[in-house]
């Protein structure tokens, strides 16, 4: 994770560990398969089993990576694909929380509930509506956000296109 409102805040959505433990794994069941007396197992199996497994569990990490991650850059907020501008964030109300649930307010980046491991740090938009953000670390992103807001009020009127850009 990064902080600071220089170079922008992002908190990864999942790690490559459980890749790397499969992999280390499926290495040491290789090496005893050769080294201990008995059935062998064929080669081709070996093979089908390490694409196969590892290629699920690269899959899933992958996709957690892409899904979750939390940015706060020049864009914006964003989880996933999914991004909130910051002209569409109540500051007030973000200056007032730092953590907590709100109950029954949608994960932004999408999804039912939030992820395993994480909590949702509620942001409540211009239009009423609040969506929770997940995260792992509420504080950093806190300070994150409420660090680009102020530096996006204290920029002068007009530095804006007529197409937000």
């Amino acid at each position: 994770m990064t902080g600071g409102t220089g170079e922008g805040y992002v908190e990864p959505g999942g790690s490559w560990r459980p890749f790397w433990l499969v992999a280390g794994a499926l290495a040491v069941f290789l090496v005893l398969d050769l080294a201990l007396p008995g059935g062998d197992v064929p080669a081709l199996l070996w093979l089908v089993a390490v694409v196969g497994v590892l290629g699920v569990v690269g899959i899933g990490c992958l996709s957690a990576r892409r899904v979750w991650t939390v940015r706060v850059d020049d864009e914006g907020l964003s989880v996933g694909r999914e991004t909130v501008r910051y002209a569409d964030i109540d500051v007030d109300h973000l200056r007032a929380v730092d953590a907590g649930v709100d109950a029954g307010a949608p994960v932004l980046g999408g999804g039912w509930s939030l992820p395993k491991g994480r909590t949702g740090l509620p942001l409540k938009l211009t239009d009423g509506r609040t969506v929770l953000v997940p995260t792992r670390d509420p504080a950093p992103l806190h300070e994150a956000l409420v660090g680009r807001l102020a530096d996006t009020r204290d920029r002068p009127s007009g530095t804006e296109g007529t197409l937000g850009r």
